[in-house]
């Protein structure tokens, strides 16, 4: 069976660290990658036997492109902390690893996502797939600030199983992270983005959360899928603000 490492970045995570590591257990190297924590991550991390290294946070695409090379071994399964390998997954990527196929470097996963305390089934979630198995030297990430995806120097093929994703603690963190995004997302789009217009500001955000809610049949979620339509036009709106305010204060 080829040999795995299995990555977690992490970055005040303390309420998640224990559960995400013990669902890479069969792992045989696990690599916390921690952007300096100050809630006891790494510590707990240290106190469970594996290896933390860490680095300044940038940005995702930054601080994992940062860790891959630094694996042991050729296979990499990346799981972010608010993630959980099933043990369904466990055992496909097992036997997996068992005979990969040669021309396959890297492999989709698909999510299950949870929000609220609820699993959403649609609003946009429902085909969530993420490429997390993949070799060391043949992938890493698109060098983007938000959603950035591995690329793959390589076919890449599909798992059957799913990570389940839980990115939801408090509605007021997850407005922080969401804002933190937008933040981020005012970078990438500054290049590709010209004259601001109302059509930035009030028909791209109704239609992120048209998109979401109606055509993507987010109100078939409920509360949740109301909250996503409603959160998902949100960030767009202060996408374009936050680049408006970048634009104005380099001038």
């Amino acid at each position: 069976m080829q040999k795995l490492t299995a990555i977690i970045p992490t970055g005040n995570e303390i309420h998640n660290i224990e559960a995400v590591i013990a669902s890479v257990d069969f792992a045989d190297e696990i690599l916390v990658v921690d952007s300096l924590s100050t809630d006891g991550t790494t510590e707990k991390a240290q106190e469970l036997g594996v290896k933390v290294i860490k680095r300044a946070y940038e940005y995702s695409a930054s601080q994992k492109n940062w860790a891959i090379p630094q694996a042991t071994h050729e296979w990499v399964l990346l799981v972010d902390a608010d993630e959980r390998v099933t043990l369904e997954l466990k055992t496909e990527i097992l036997e997996t690893l068992k005979n990969p196929p040669e021309n396959i470097v890297a492999f989709w996963i698909g999510r299950n996502n949870h929000f609220m305390g609820e699993r959403v089934n649609y609003s946009g979630w429902r085909h969530d797939a993420v490429i997390r198995l993949f070799k060391r030297d043949a992938c890493k990430y698109e060098d983007k600030h938000v959603h950035s995806e591995i690329i793959a120097n390589g076919d890449v093929g599909y798992l059957n199983s799913k990570l389940y994703h839980n990115t939801y603690i408090t509605f007021d963190l997850y407005i922080e992270k969401m804002n933190r995004y937008a933040s981020w997302q005012a970078k990438d789009y500054d290049k590709k983005t010209g004259t601001l217009t109302p059509y930035h500001f009030v028909i791209k955000p109704f239609w992120g959360f048209f998109k979401h809610y109606i055509l993507q049949s987010g109100f078939r979620d409920g509360v949740v899928g109301l909250t996503i339509g409603y959160v998902q036009g949100y960030v767009v709106f202060m996408r374009y603000v936050k680049l408006w305010l970048l634009r104005k204060n380099r001038h």
